[in-house]
């Protein structure tokens, strides 16, 4: 094969050395390298084909992630939309429409899931976010004691909400309760708390919020560690109070931390039903059925399932509108340190 054959299927590189001896004269040594490509006419690669050989390895990293989003979030959200457009699916004939969103607005059940639910976020989240960053400023220093309380605070966190309802049943429970055991010795009447319908969804969101302080706490601790304590320290030489630190510095500082906890609240508020499922089954009276839990029953009980897409849509709809909202309106607030 000639030379003229070689360069038109690779590059040559020829490298020639020469290197002299060094004497006690001085004389230097000296190195010359000729670097000369045969074969320089070949061609380049057209730009499509070296941009698809630079997407192929991305594309072959994501596809596990993409097929796995695809199969067991992506489908299931459009299948979910597909099914609350179908309107008479026992029936002989199918129909595409908004029957099920027009049933689903009449129907007062759904009314009163949503009621509740709203409540339910109001009297978790506030309550929650509260304790857990009054708590966090109380046990912002780290010493054995304040270790301990952390612990105790954090504890109920490793408790799954279906035990949780469990344990909180028998501490519920009318006259021989826990709950009502030491009421009577303050003189208290037996109280239904969980058959009450005025009492039962004040009790769903005490165990609630006795579950997520804890954990809400965690977040606020992470953030207080970032605040700068000089900062602090100055505004106190100043004169500032307690309060005015706490607004002026520590607060605007959190917001990171408040733009990460609020959206987890609210998603924990749409989506925690299982002390709900195991201590009142909705009841009393609706008195504590939840949306999610509504959904449940239209779906698993009642087997309509245009009816539990429709709420579904809904419901995901809200959460997400109510987080992008709330993200926004702590953002404005939101100082980043560089």
């Amino acid at each position: 094969m000639t030379e003229v054959g070689l360069s038109q299927t690779r590059h040559r590189i020829i490298i020639r050395a020469s290197s002299g001896l060094t004497t006690d004269r001085g004389v230097t040594d000296s190195m010359i390298i000729e670097q000369r490509a045969i074969g320089a006419d070949v061609a380049p690669l057209p730009a499509a084909r070296r941009r698809s050989h630079r997407w192929l390895p991305v594309a072959v990293l994501l596809a596990p992630s993409l097929l796995f989003l695809g199969l067991f979030t992506y489908g299931p959200v459009l299948r979910v939309i597909g099914g609350s457009l179908i309107v008479g699916r026992f029936a002989g004939d199918h129909a595409l429409g908004f029957g099920n969103y027009q049933r689903l607005f009449a129907d007062p059940h759904f009314a009163r899931a949503a009621l509740n639910n709203l409540i339910y976020a109001l009297g978790t989240i506030v309550p929650s976010l509260v304790l857990a960053l009054a708590l966090a400023l109380a046990l912002r220093e780290t010493n054995r004691f304040t270790a301990v309380l952390r612990t105790l605070v954090v504890m109920p966190l490793l408790i799954p909400l279906v035990a949780a309802a469990a344990l909180f049943t028998f501490i519920f429970l009318p006259g021989d309760g826990l709950l009502d055991f030491y009421l009577h010795k303050l003189g208290v009447p037996m109280i239904n708390w969980l058959g009450d319908t005025d009492l039962a969804l004040g009790a769903v969101i005490a165990i609630t919020v006795w579950k997520n302080t804890g954990y809400y706490m965690l977040f606020f601790l992470a953030g207080l560690a970032g605040v700068p304590q000089d900062l602090v320290d100055a505004a106190t030489i100043d004169g500032a109070g307690a309060w005015r630190r706490l607004r002026s510095i520590v607060l605007p500082l959190l917001g990171p931390t408040f733009g990460f906890v609020v959206p987890i609240a609210l998603l924990n508020a749409i989506t925690q039903v299982d002390h709900v499922v195991t201590m009142t089954q909705g009841g009393p009276s609706d008195a504590t059925n939840l949306l999610l839990y509504y959904i449940y029953q239209q779906a698993a009980q009642n087997y309509d399932t245009g009816l539990a897409s429709a709420a579904t849509v809904i419901s995901v709809a809200a959460l997400l509108s109510l987080s992008l909202i709330s993200f926004r309106l702590i953002e404005r607030g939101v100082h980043y340190e560089s």
